[in-house]
């Protein structure tokens, strides 16, 4: 695997001009109150340059008319309290995942770069300026960014940002392997949350059932937090409380994604929780489902990534007027209030544009079509994760039982 992240920093060192230097944070955990911290979850640009999933480490990258150099910086040896929180990582173990030779330790790091960029000449200083909330506190590179202009104010500092966006959005078979490792996890969670559905149960019970795949399977942590909403809760897009029991002839919206190697799965899947569709449900989620199918099959390099979204807005004025719920397609907004897509891949919304980009192969992409009728007390998501190939596509998640009738029989198998 080291060869993999070597190549990804090869490829960083190539975007960047002679005479400048790159830094990379895997971040820290805050504390959460006490002694205690949240968990961590390493920063992915760093990951995807390193492999190394620990924190407080840097990485230092610099590209001079001598060559390139390549500096790992990790936590000292811990001691006495690798007895109550485990040993550090060793500057042998960073080398073997990574491919880093030059590993150093994390409190040189800020003199090691002040001589290092007056001794080479430096003359830009590249980071990662990702800042989506404005008056949120500083990342570790925003803050760097911050000293960098105060201590050396002749630096030019860059934006690495739409770099890793560039280059993380195809992905390599090695990334794809974890996804379908992910994806394939959490086929399984979701099947068990169906085979244990009964009506009565509250959301978190039904989720329960997932969480206990997840662990059995190895997962460490969840791609994001589970949303099972049952009855009009499923037209909340981001529900996420779990707190309110399942009525019979209700429909539960389960989205949910487990996460291998630090990369994501992103499944949705709507069904009774009776395990019977109501003729009126049944009709919206072929409405739906018939819309994903649309979707999915326009899916091919050279698409522009918007017009998915718009071929779907267009179906959807034409079946919800047949019905009586629309009279034009502004109407579609007020049932259908998000994208059909997003990048998954390291990040579940991965990074990389949307907007003027065209699909290309060895994109992955989530289809994911809803209708949200609070009128009707109906919310229906079915979402499938989908790579773009050289001759179309494939549906990474095709294994997911998706149509009414799959979804009752395996109910009724179960359930009945």
């Amino acid at each position: 695997m080291k060869e993999a992240f070597k190549k990804n920093r090869e490829k960083l060192l190539n975007r960047i001009e002679m005479f400048s230097a790159a830094v990379i944070f895997a971040g820290k955990a805050p504390y959460k109150r006490g002694d205690e911290r949240y968990p961590f979850s390493p920063d992915r640009n760093f990951y995807y340059l390193t492999g190394i999933d620990r924190e407080d480490c840097i990485l230092f990258l610099a590209k001079t008319r001598t060559g390139v150099q390549e500096t790992l910086y990790i936590p000292r040896d811990n001691g006495e309290m690798a007895k109550w929180v485990g040993a550090n990582m060793t500057a042998e173990e960073a080398t073997a995942i990574s491919g880093i030779t030059d590993i150093s330790v994390i409190d040189a790091f800020e003199s090691d770069f002040a001589a290092y960029i007056f001794k080479n000449g430096i003359k830009k200083m590249w980071m990662d300026l990702e800042n989506r909330e404005w008056n949120d506190a500083l990342s570790p590179s925003l803050e760097f960014a911050k000293k960098v202009r105060e201590n050396a104010p002749h630096m030019l500092i860059g934006d690495l940002y739409p770099d890793f966006s560039e280059m993380r959005v195809i992905k390599e078979e090695w990334e794809l392997e974890r996804m379908r490792k992910a994806m394939d996890i959490t086929r399984l969670g979701i099947e068990e949350m169906m085979k244990t559905a009964r009506p009565g149960m509250m959301e978190y019970e039904v989720e329960a059932a997932y969480d206990y795949v997840l662990k059995k399977n190895g997962v460490k942590d969840r791609a994001f937090g589970t949303i099972a909403a049952g009855g009009k809760r499923g037209t909340i897009l981001h529900y996420d409380k779990n707190n309110q029991e399942v009525k019979d002839g209700e429909l539960i919206l389960i989205d949910a994604g487990a996460q291998w190697g630090w990369y994501a799965g992103d499944i949705s899947r709507t069904f009774p929780i009776s395990g019977k569709f109501t003729e009126r449900q049944k009709l919206v989620y072929n409405i739906v489902l018939e819309g994903q199918r649309r979707v999915i099959e326009a899916i091919k390099p050279g698409v522009p990534f918007s017009s998915l979204n718009e071929l779907l807005k267009d179906y959807y004025f034409d079946a919800l007027k047949e019905i009586g719920l629309v009279e034009t397609k502004e109407d579609v907004a007020k049932y259908y209030y998000h994208g059909v897509s997003h990048y998954l891949g390291a990040e579940t919304h991965d990074i990389g544009r949307y907007i003027d980009r065209s699909l290309q192969p060895g994109m992955v992409l989530t289809v994911e079509p809803g209708l949200y009728i609070e009128e009707w007390e109906i919310g229906i998501r079915i979402e499938d994760d989908v790579l773009v190939t050289e001759e179309g596509n494939e549906v990474m998640t095709a294994a997911m039982i998706k149509t009414v009738e799959e979804i009752e029989t395996f109910m009724e198998k179960y359930n009945g």
